[in-house]
């Protein structure tokens, strides 16, 4: 049998990854770009076209991600108070309580997969990964994917 491959355990560890944020999502009713659209609003309201650039999808779909968001009573929109042309999208209570359980599942998987490494072992893994996540990132740029 071959050598598993650092490549082998990062599209393993991905796979994984994958698995576990589809369950928690299906759990909460969430997909996983309303997800992201909650996580985003942690720093508080937002327009919609902020939304827009930060999940890198057309206003039109967050538009479609918000609708769904207000359905769920997760977000609320709200006018704008210096820009009457901007929509504010912001959580509400049931909003909030869900952000924050998914910052609970977030430490929570920090502990599954840290917990107990010595701290230089942890800080040399960050520095290795950063490189790595740099690499990709910088080849998607240029194959103009990123």
């Amino acid at each position: 049998m071959p050598e598993t491959t650092p490549v082998d355990q990062v599209m393993e560890l991905v796979s994984l990854l994958q698995r576990d944020m589809a369950h928690s999502f299906a759990r909460d009713g969430l997909t996983e770009a309303r997800a992201h659209l909650l996580w985003v609003l942690q720093d508080g309201p937002t327009t919609q076209r902020a939304l827009a650039d930060a999940l890198r999808v057309t206003p039109r779909n967050i538009t479609g991600l918000v609708d769904g968001l207000v359905a769920s009573g997760h977000v609320v929109r709200r006018a704008h108070p210096t820009d009457r042309r901007a929509t504010l999208v912001d959580l509400t209570e049931p909003g909030a309580d869900l952000l924050r359980s998914m910052t609970e599942g977030y430490a929570e998987m920090h502990e599954v997969l840290f917990g107990g490494l010595p701290d230089r072992e942890l800080a040399a893994f960050g520095r290795t990964l950063g490189r790595v996540v740099d690499r990709l990132r910088a080849r998607l740029v240029e194959e103009g994917i990123g």
